[in-house]
């Protein structure tokens, strides 16, 4: 019984969890052009280069803003990442939501590391390839 106490918790540690939440971009809303709102409070390298490429490699070209849309985009997507530590800082929680010109969410992506990966080692994966796969779910109708 003791044991068991033991290697419960001890499993779930090791085994960590990626949570993705995904709410398809619809082909119906024929988008061309995204612009992106800055967030300069995420402090993990290279996110939102990533998430630039990754949309072009779905044909989105994009645009990056700070203050006003710019004027030639059908839609708008803000984001947020989080970085965790152990040994080395990683990717523990990213959000992106596209939204319509009149504000309205048509699309988002939630990722998230349940418990912050626990001792799973690929919780130091990079940013790509933890971003990569949860894009393509986000922009599958888009190519």
């Amino acid at each position: 019984m003791k044991l068991t106490l033991l290697v419960i918790p001890a499993v779930i540690l090791i085994t960590g969890c990626t949570s993705v939440q995904v709410s398809k971009l619809s082909a119906s809303h024929s988008i061309d052009r995204v612009a992106i709102k800055e967030n300069s409070s995420v402090t993990v390298p290279n996110f939102l280069n990533i998430v630039q490429n990754e949309f072009e490699n779905h044909g989105l070209t994009t645009v990056i803003y700070q203050d006003q849309v710019p004027t030639n985009c059908q839609a708008t997507l803000t984001y947020t990442a989080l970085r965790s530590w152990d040994l080395a800082s990683y990717l523990s929680h990213a959000e992106l939501t596209i939204r319509d010109l009149n504000g309205k969410r048509i699309a988002y992506a939630i990722y998230h590391l349940k418990g912050k990966g626990g001792l799973d080692l690929t919780k130091w994966g990079s940013v790509q390839s933890k971003m990569k796969p949860v894009i393509d779910e986000l922009l599958k109708e888009y190519k």
